[in-house]
Formats: C-alpha cells, sequence, structure tokens
C-alpha cells in the first residue's frame, strides 16, 4: 500500500523565497515510511508560525510547504501503525520523537527534538515526501505534515483522532494556534479557581487563552490588545477586562484592577516590550508564560531585583506543554458542551485564497483563518 502512493500528484501552496507569495503547484507526493499516515487534508488553519517562517525570521530550508493546523481523513496507513485505521477522522498537530528523555517524561511539546522534526523541512532521516511537477526538491514535513497541500505526510505519533459527529473542517486550529493558548491556561501554568489571569495578545492563541481562564474559574481574566474588535470579544467569550494598550498603560492598569498585580499572564504578541509589560504587572510568586513567536535572536531586558525579590516566574511554552492525543479530545468535548466556542474565532477561505488569507491575518481582520481545502463528504 505504501509503495503505490509514490508519483501521485497533489497541489500544494509552496513558498519558494524569503518572504515571498504562497504558490499553488502540482507536486508529486512519496511514499509513506512504515510510522506515517497519509491524511487527505479538508482544512488547514493559518497560524503565525507560517508567516514567520515565510519570512525566515526562523531559519528553515526553501521551498518548503508549510502549513501545520491541518484536519482530514485517513486514506492509507504504513505497515508499522497500529493506533489509526482507514477511515478516521483526525487533527494533525505537532511532531516529537517519542524517544528522547523529555518525550518520556510527558513533555513531548518540548522534545530534544523539536527544531529538525517541526522546522527542518524533512524527516529525523533528511528524506523528504514530495518534489515539485519536475522532480526537483522541496522541502516539507513541517510540524511532520505539511499540510498547505491536498494530502500530508504525517505520522502516528501526531495525528490525533477527533470525532465524527463534529465539523472536521474546523478542528486544524486544533493542533497548534488553540491548543497554544487553551493549554499554556489549563495545563503548563496551570491557572486556577480564584486566580488572575492577563492574556497580552487577543489574537487566536490570546482569545483561546481567555476561554480556557473562564473554564479554569478564573475570576478576574483581563485581555490587553489594540484592536477593539478583539477587545469586545474577549468580553464576549470570557474577560472580565479589557485594557486597549494604545490608550492605556497595562501596567498600571493590571495593578489597579487585581490591586496586587496578576497571578498569572500569557504573552501571545512575540513583542519584546510587551513581554516585559506582561512581566511587570505580576504580582508576588506571578508566573509569566511566553508563547509568541519572535524573530531568531531577540532579546529582552528586565529588572533582575523586580523578578528575583517577588519571586516572578518566567516560563517558555511551546503548543502549552501539552501530550497533544489527550488534550485535544479534551477541547472537543468543551466545544461540544458549549464551554469552549473556538469556532468563534475563525473565518473561512478557499484554498486558492490563501494569499488573501495570509493578508487578512496579519492585518488583524481575520483572527484564525481557515483554508478548505476539500469537502468532508469527498474526503
Amino acid at each position: 500500500m505504501c509503495e503505490a502512493l509514490g508519483g501521485q500528484q497533489m497541489r500544494a501552496a509552496v513558498v519558494r523565497v524569503a518572504g515571498g507569495p504562497f504558490l499553488i503547484e502540482n507536486v508529486k507526493l512519496g511514499s509513506l515510511k512504515p510510522t506515517e499516515v497519509l491524511v487527505r487534508v479538508v482544512a488547514t488553519g493559518v497560524c503565525h508560525t507560517d508567516m514567520v517562517v515565510r519570512n525566515q525570521d526562523f531559519t528553515t530550508p526553501l521551498p518548503m510547504i508549510l502549513g501545520h493546523e491541518g484536519s482530514g481523513i485517513v486514506e492509507a496507513v504504513g505497515t508499522d501503525v497500529t493506533t489509526i485505521k482507514l477511515g478516521d477522522h483526525v487533527v494533525m498537530t505537532y511532531m516529537s520523537c517519542g524517544l528522547c528523555d523529555t518525550c518520556e517524561s510527558g513533555h513531548p511539546a518540548h522534545c530534544e527534538y523539536m527544531g529538525p522534526l517541526n522546522f527542518g523541512g524533512a524527516r529525523l532521516d533528511g528524506s523528504s515526501g514530495v518534489t515539485d511537477r519536475e522532480g526537483g526538491e522541496l522541502h516539507d514535513h513541517f510540524f511532520g505534515q505539511s499540510a498547505f497541500a491536498e494530502y500530508a505526510l504525517a505520522s502516528e505519533r501526531n495525528v490525533v483522532r477527533v470525532p465524527k459527529d463534529v465539523p472536521l473542517e474546523l478542528m486544524g486550529p486544533l493542533g497548534c494556534g488553540i491548543q497554544t493558548g487553551a493549554g499554556s491556561v489549563l495545563n503548563a501554568l496551570n491557572v486556577h479557581a480564584g486566580s488572575s489571569f492577563v492574556a497580552f495578545g487577543a489574537g487566536a492563541v490570546g482569545l483561546s487563552a481567555i476561554m480556557a481562564a473562564k473554564v479554569a474559574g478564573a475570576t478576574t481574566i483581563i485581555a490587553a490588545d489594540l484592536n477593539e474588535a478583539r477587545l469586545a470579544l474577549a468580553l464576549e467569550l470570557g474577560a472580565t477586562h479589557v485594557i486597549n494598550s494604545a490608550s492605556e498603560d497595562p501596567v498600571a492598569r493590571v495593578r489597579e484592577i487585581t490591586q496586587k498585580g496578576a497571578d498569572f499572564t500569557l504573552e501571545c504578541s512575540g513583542r519584546g516590550a510587551v513581554l516585559r509589560q506582561a512581566i511587570d504587572c505580576l504580582g508576588i510568586f506571578g508566573v509569566c508564560g511566553i508563547v509568541g513567536a519572535t524573530k531568531e535572536g531577540t532579546e529582552v531586558a528586565f529588572n533582575v531585583n523586580d523578578v528575583m525579590i517577588p519571586g516572578r516566574r518566567i516560563m517558555g511554552i511551546v503548543q502549552g506543554d501539552v501530550v497533544a492525543k489527550t488534550f485535544i479530545p479534551v477541547l472537543v468535548d468543551l466545544y461540544k458542551q458549549g464551554r469552549f466556542p473556538f469556532d468563534r474565532l475563525v473565518r473561512f477561505y478557499d484554498f486558492a485564497e490563501i494569499n488573501q488569507a495570509v493578508e487578512d491575518s496579519e492585518r488583524g481582520v481575520a483572527i484564525k483563518p481557515i483554508l478548505r481545502i476539500a469537502a468532508a463528504s469527498d474526503a
């Protein structure tokens, strides 16, 4: 079955030059490895990290097929696959090795091989799964999937089965952006009932964190952003207060609201100045989580004594530090119960509109664009 797939044609969005457009090209799909699954992609979320890599703020090889929030239906499985079967509806998430000390200790999102597995543009053995129409090399396996394509060669490790009674085209962002925001609150930071929480940035990650903080029982939930429409949405999704950082000092305002400083903050914007605000507004023993992707080499200064004496903590977080196979089903259940309405964040686009979707995301017009690549009924 695996070898029969070799040479199959599909459409994929390829980035060939730094900062260039996504070019929809006809490419050739390679064969499955024994531990891989072939997913026919129904839809794929567009994430800020796709733009970071397109712009080469993270160094990755080009040309590459990006996309790492894919959902779809399993059409083939490798000979060694035991937990996924044909016809399964799945969400694709980040890739991890499963064998290093970090993975074995229950933290695969901080896998020792996170870099090469998710940003290396190939499998860990250096092989690629696709070529262009002329047989030229293309880099793929971005986050173990490269889901800006009609098909994805994913691993048994990074596909998560989801129920067939939920809209599959909606589920893809659970694999990265939504998971990152919610997981940071519910898992990495362990925001608890009665606590105060501030999301710096009300994009997909920040708003997911807001919803998760409400689920966790936080009683003071603050969103800080520059976009009034997103702040209004934050109030509808669970925020008790909002701060427009263009007109208010967020540090002073957070201290005024909480009276003692925040218990938890999450920096989602990827901006150094905002990270400093997220640290400075913490109370005693407050914890600041960092999830905003920044350009390689970015440095931020902070007052050492203002961190040490109050016992503040600064935590780097990848993918909410969750085990996706167990956490994504929790988010699906919360969504089905009406307690995690992440569908309110999305806007759908046809695959051919990928560059418009990216532009709308960068301009703040769309919070979480999702590209429709195939109808679930056709997949």
